[in-house]
């Protein structure tokens, strides 16, 4: 019997039409509740999901004929792993698919903070030409520190080959260094670091992980790169340590305030006056969680998951 499929979110067509070509049964439901679907889950083998809702346990004792979740991104966060290993129900995610668009985002960010592209821009269309307000820093020889060195770590660590800085990282796994970075422990990376990059997943280690205490134990101010979780980040801490120069300057793909969903945040419970100061600071680069959203991702991502799937029926 041909495994079906149960698409949640809408994706590039290229996924249901490589699963289609390889004999899968491909229906969807972009609109029905989470409580709708867990009434019929039970009539599929599999489901494709970004970041709809949930995928709790009782959601999973619902998908009794569930044999994997595959989610359109890099992290499984919003699905209770744990249990679903339990029921032997095997889970699927696609890091490769948008490693090379978050990096280059991380980059992008970083330059554009050294070089006060933003303020500079807005500036000038202000119909002000000032030069010196908008004197910039070089990467080169610089320290660049990366905690977390999965598949974007190694990526952004890849983007930084050429700039001539240092780069070093810090990982909860050893034996990780290669030809782009060095591997310290998180002391040392605080001690050398003049830009911290973030490239962790939202785990109980890593929530709320960049406090008071932890950019504090830097020596140096430094920049500091987000495009992994917002949640990881305690964002008074950040504008703190922003206002009183130990943070120089922030590029933030990702808020604490983001919903599982990524959907507006900018309604009225979530403009704090940390969040206020984020949107008006000079030397705070904002984007709406898009690092890993390129058109290019878009496509690489659905061949990734799609080609997982596939390989899941082939063992």
């Amino acid at each position: 019997m041909k495994p079906k499929i149960l698409h949640l979110d809408t994706n590039h067509p290229l996924l249901m039409e490589m699963l289609e070509n390889n004999g899968f049964i491909n229906e969807t439901d972009f609109v029905s509740s989470k409580e709708t679907i867990e009434q019929k889950i039970h009539f599929y083998n599999g489901i494709v999901i970004r970041s709809r809702f949930k995928i709790d346990q009782k959601f999973l004792d619902k998908a009794v004929n569930l044999q994997f979740i595959a989610r359109v991104g890099a992290g499984l966060e919003s699905i209770d792993c744990e249990y679903a290993t339990s029921k032997n129900i095997h889970l699927i995610a696609a890091p490769e698919g948008n490693r090379n668009a978050v990096g280059e985002h991380a980059l992008g960010m970083l330059l554009s903070l050294f070089n006060k592209l933003n303020q500079a821009n807005a500036a000038v269309k202000n119909g002000l030409w000032q030069r010196e307000p908008n004197r910039g820093y070089e990467l080169e020889g610089k320290t660049v520190g990366i905690i977390g060195y999965g598949n974007m770590g190694k990526t952004f660590a890849k983007k930084l080959k050429g700039f001539d800085c240092k780069v070093i990282f810090y990982d909860i796994l050893p034996n990780l260094s290669d030809e782009n970075a060095i591997q310290v422990s998180l002391e040392n990376l605080q001690k050398e670091a003049d830009v911290l990059s973030l490239h962790t997943p939202l785990t109980a280690k890593t929530l709320q992980m960049v406090n008071q205490n932890f950019i504090h134990a830097f020596a140096k101010p430094f920049w500091f790169i987000n495009t992994a979780r917002g949640k990881s980040v305690d964002t008074t801490a950040l504008v703190e340590a922003l206002k009183i120069g130990k943070i120089l300057g922030a590029g933030l793909d990702v808020l604490e305030y983001e919903s599982t969903s990524f959907e507006n945040i900018f309604s009225d419970k979530n403009l704090t006056p940390e969040f206020k100061y984020l949107l008006e600071a000079e030397n705070v680069l904002l984007t709406p969680h898009i690092a890993g959203w390129t058109f290019e991702s878009h496509q690489k991502l659905a061949q990734t998951i799609a080609q997982k799937i596939i390989d899941f029926y082939d063992k």
